[in-house]
């Protein structure tokens, strides 16, 4: 191949990263492409989080099957600590042969052929970067060339861009999240707070008038009906804010990716880790995709707020001709149809049902599933990215909720 070829090559790869705005779709794209420049079997990129694991390891050339086998994220040992903690390039005709490789669990796949390089921004790894076993038959026995070596780490000096640039992206989403928040905390003070307190007034002032004079039932009736009518005004008040509350540009960004977002941040606001897991998925249109977002908001919250949970795990998944949500906690569980869980699962249970969705919620002592399908109509297609490989999306991964006896727990 040509130089001229292969420059080509790398500035296609780096044109599909920069189209990418979220932090996910930049590893998962810039993983992808680095396997495809330098023709390996396998890929990963991992960026580092702030103790011995990884915020995040994207991989491409590994099933979903086999990447669950394999386990949990891997911690930085072996040579993954070696490409973070000295920031250069490692390239190895066999990985297993060099002394500073630590092994790897029994379900990885086998490896001979490495090639790993930093992603940096100036002096800070950002994230590493690495290739496995060369797949072209004229260059399988002598593995990674130098060239190869010297496409890779162009082609991560740009990666480093992309990623900063989605992470300010993400960082100003967010600064947009809470000055919505303060918004929607003075509509409500402004809308519903002083009603209340009048309704409260005039409350009281009837209880007074009662006990005083018990004849008097006029002026009685003439504060209950002022307490009605500020209760109706409330209501409507109130009822306008929350249908202002209306879910994200999910046309825009997408389902999978709206809702990605809104668990991390959500995860990041409770301090408890959310794993955030979504396939390939259809057209819906647009009233099943906010039944969908509406309903995994919510259950989200009741995982965080009330299961005292140790992690939570949201997935999107195809099944048949179905679009599959799950919500789940290792926390302590509830009952779902006792009356103290509170309007949160009525609205689950309704929004579902306008969708024509069915919402199944079970609960035990060691966690609660809630999952929602949506049927998908014959032929529906939704053009998107190519697939790439599976992505973790945290360092504590919350499994399905194990069923057991149900005991009452917090309002859900």
């Amino acid at each position: 191949m040509s130089d001229l070829a292969e420059l080509y090559r790398v500035s296609q790869a780096v044109l599909s990263v920069t189209r990418q705005m979220s932090v996910r779709d930049v590893l998962q794209v810039i993983v992808r492409s680095a396997r495809s420049l330098v023709g390996a079997r396998y890929a990963a990129l991992g960026v580092p989080d702030e103790g011995d694991s990884f915020a995040e390891f994207v991989v491409d050339g590994v099933s979903s099957a086999e990447w669950q086998a394999i386990g949990p994220l891997p911690r930085r040992h072996g040579m993954l600590a070696v490409l973070l903690n000295e920031g250069k390039s490692e390239r190895l005709a066999d990985i297993r042969d060099d002394p500073r490789f630590e092994g790897w669990p029994r379900a990885h796949p086998q490896m001979s052929h490495f090639l790993g390089v930093p992603v940096r921004d100036r002096d800070h790894v950002l994230g590493i970067i690495f290739a496995a076993n060369k797949t072209s038959a004229a260059a399988a026995g002598r593995g990674f060339t130098e060239r190869d070596e010297e496409i890779l780490t162009l082609f991560a000096a740009h990666a480093a861009i992309a990623l900063t640039n989605a992470r300010l992206y993400e960082r100003s989403q967010e600064l947009s999240v809470m000055q919505e928040r303060s918004r929607l905390a003075r509509d409500l003070h402004d809308a519903v707070t002083q009603k209340v307190f009048s309704i409260r007034a005039h409350a009281r002032a009837a209880t007074v008038l009662a006990a005083r004079d018990p004849m008097d039932a006029a002026r009685v009736r003439t504060e209950i009906e002022v307490i009605g009518a500020l209760g109706a005004e409330a209501h409507a008040e109130l009822r306008a804010v929350i249908d202002g509350l209306a879910p994200p540009d999910l046309e825009a960004a997408g389902l999978a990716e709206s809702l990605r977002r809104y668990a991390v941040l959500a995860g990041r606001a409770h301090g408890v880790p959310v794993t955030f897991t979504a396939g390939a998925l259809p057209a819906l249109g647009p009233q099943a995709e906010a039944a969908l977002y509406r309903v995994a908001q919510e259950a989200l919250h009741n995982a965080l707020r009330h299961a005292g949970a140790s992690g939570v795990r949201v997935a999107l998944s195809r099944a048949a001709r179905r679009v599959v949500l799950e919500v789940s906690d290792d926390g302590h569980g509830f009952v779902p149809e006792a009356p103290s869980s509170g309007l949160g699962l009525a609205s689950m249970r309704e929004r579902a049902s306008a969708a024509g969705a069915a919402l199944t919620i079970r609960s035990g002592e060691t966690g609660t599933l809630v999952r929602m399908t949506v049927p998908v109509k014959a032929g529906a297609v939704k053009p998107g990215p190519v697939k790439a490989g599976p992505v973790k999306a945290s360092p504590v991964k919350a499994g399905p909720a194990t069923r057991g006896p149900v005991k009452a727990g917090g309002e859900r």
